[in-house]
């Protein structure tokens, strides 16, 4: 825990961005029935029942202290899509970027492996060796602010019927935009004496 809040304490560096990065699970789910807009003396209707047209995963990383995020939809979570998640983030979106100061959360998909089962072995180690990796302890994955940018997008974007991953990518896109063009950034401060008081229980006891 201490590891993760002292990165949250460096300064900005653009030379040493400062990135968290998680994943979303989400339903889609469509129509039964068109709905019926809202017209003078009339609210919209929408019938209740829904059908279900299976999943798809957002992936999300954000810079909180620029103010930055960006958001992919997969079908589905595997290492191989984790994998080429990463190589966008270091090649297209930080490529000047001497190391990425990454934290994730401890999901198995979160490791260097993921990275040669996907690409050449020298391509995965290039792509590692651009990360400094800090992982958010056991039950503690509320410490990654990426969680906070999915919270907000849930919110702001996913609380209706999004019935495939088409218009899921075109809501998602259209709210990345709006979002980093008012560069909302994330003013995190819990610190880590702020853990040791609060959180006193969970450190051994000598």
């Amino acid at each position: 825990m201490e590891d993760v809040l002292d990165v949250y304490e460096r300064p900005h560096d653009p030379r040493r961005p400062q990135v968290c990065m998680d994943e979303l699970h989400v339903q889609l789910v469509g129509e039964t029935r068109a709905p019926v807009p809202v017209a003078p003396g009339r609210p919209a209707r929408v019938d209740y029942e829904y059908v279900r047209n299976g999943s798809a995963n957002l992936f999300l990383w954000g810079e909180p202290l620029a103010g930055r995020r960006h958001v992919q939809v997969t079908a589905q979570r595997t290492k191989q899509d984790w994998a080429r998640f990463v190589r966008d983030l270091a090649d297209v979106h930080y490529p000047e970027a001497e190391r990425i100061v990454l934290v994730v959360d401890n999901l198995n998909t979160h490791v260097a492996a993921a990275l040669y089962e996907t690409f050449p072995a020298a391509e995965a180690r290039r792509l590692w060796q651009r990360l400094e990796v800090h992982y958010t302890p056991k039950h503690g994955s509320w410490l990654n602010m990426a969680e906070i940018e999915l919270g907000i997008l849930s919110g702001q974007c996913l609380r209706r019927r999004i019935p495939d991953i088409a218009m899921l990518t075109r809501e998602t896109a259209a709210w990345e935009r709006d979002r980093n063009a008012r560069t909302r950034a994330i003013v995190w401060r819990f610190t880590t004496p702020d853990a040791r008081i609060k959180l006193q229980r969970l450190y051994p006891s000598l």
